[in-house]
């Protein structure tokens, strides 16, 4: 079979090939399952760079979510069967075929598309899980950067469903206009003066007490520059790659707290984690959860794929398809 693979880390469209290997085989709980479409996600480019949180051993092979069709089950493997579409966490995704947990996969309804499918696990379920951290009633009122990522998008969704109120904030006016269209308001453009102004006036001066930062460097300063005296910010991602820079004021004087969010770890039991993925995939399945792929590319040219992972104003996830 094909996969991609990294023998080093390093920047991933320089690092990341391709190559032949042997089909694995299901050990006990294990599913085969060959790939139909695995999303490039800002983890696994963070992973191979090595920034993230672990570090694989090397060689490795990239990916951590898919959707696609079972070829073999393990010993004690019992709710899933050879021919079923499934979705879910898994590693090394990027490859024609791969190894994934049963108890980390779902069947997958046909009314769900293979786009939204490979996606359905990651991005959704942080960022139901992050809301259900935050200790939010409604009328709440949250602000976040990154709102037109998927997270973004999945938080100012889900938020409004439980009555909190989500103030976003995006780098270009162009992804204001997008969000819109996505029936996503009370958004705001970083890159023109007076953009704290626009947003206070959207909020109505409603103190904003929890600020999801998602970018690292200036952006913490961005969104507590927004947020109330007594403020969580919770750490989300580091899109910029850069260190998270916090004034000691923000701390000392405002009573500004700061907490990380990491979806590997999250401080939910694995029953409500269940239930959670269990509406988003009734959500799918209904149609009311559409989750876009801009583009997919075969595992021969995941380094441009990766490469085209990093280029701005997109309106979906990059994906690697398999080969069937």
């Amino acid at each position: 079979m094909k996969r991609a693979v990294y023998f080093e880390f390093g920047t991933p469209e320089r690092v990341l090939q391709s190559q032949q290997a042997e089909v694995p085989q299901p050990g006990p709980g294990q599913v085969l399952v060959k790939m139909v479409l695995s999303p490039i996600h800002n983890h696994d480019l963070m992973t191979i760079a090595g920034q993230y949180g672990f570090k694989p051993s090397l060689p490795a092979v990239p990916g951590t979510e898919a959707v696609g069709v079972v070829e073999a089950v393990g010993e004690g493997v019992t709710h899933l069967r050879i021919g079923q579409r499934v979705a879910g966490g898994a590693e090394a995704s990027w490859a024609e075929f791969y190894l994934a947990s049963a108890a980390r996969l779902v069947p997958v309804p046909d009314s769900v598309d293979d786009e939204t499918a490979c996606q359905l696990v990651s991005m959704p379920l942080s960022a139901k899980m992050l809301l259900e951290t935050l200790e939010l009633s409604p009328g709440d009122w949250i602000v976040q950067n990154a709102a037109n990522g998927a997270v973004g998008k999945m938080v100012a969704h889900y938020g409004a469903e439980k009555g909190i109120k989500v103030l976003g904030l995006v780098r270009r006016q162009a992804a204001v206009d997008e969000l819109k269209a996505l029936g996503i308001g009370n958004v705001v453009a970083t890159d023109e003066d007076g953009w704290q102004d626009r947003a206070r006036a959207l909020t109505g001066g409603a103190p904003i007490i929890r600020a999801i930062e998602s970018l690292g460097g200036d952006g913490a300063g961005q969104v507590l520059s927004l947020a109330a005296d007594g403020a969580q910010l919770v750490s989300f991602g580091a899109m910029t790659g850069r260190p998270l820079k916090i004034a000691a004021g923000e701390l000392l004087f405002r009573g500004i707290t700061v907490r990380g969010f990491w979806g590997a770890k999250p401080p939910l039991k694995p029953e409500r984690i269940g239930q959670l993925l269990g509406e988003l995939v009734a959500d799918a399945a209904s149609g009311k959860l559409k989750l876009p792929i801009e583009a997919a590319y075969g595992i021969d040219q995941v380094a441009e794929a990766a490469r085209a992972s990093g280029e701005p104003g997109r309106k979906g996830k990059i994906a690697i398809r398999g080969s069937f």
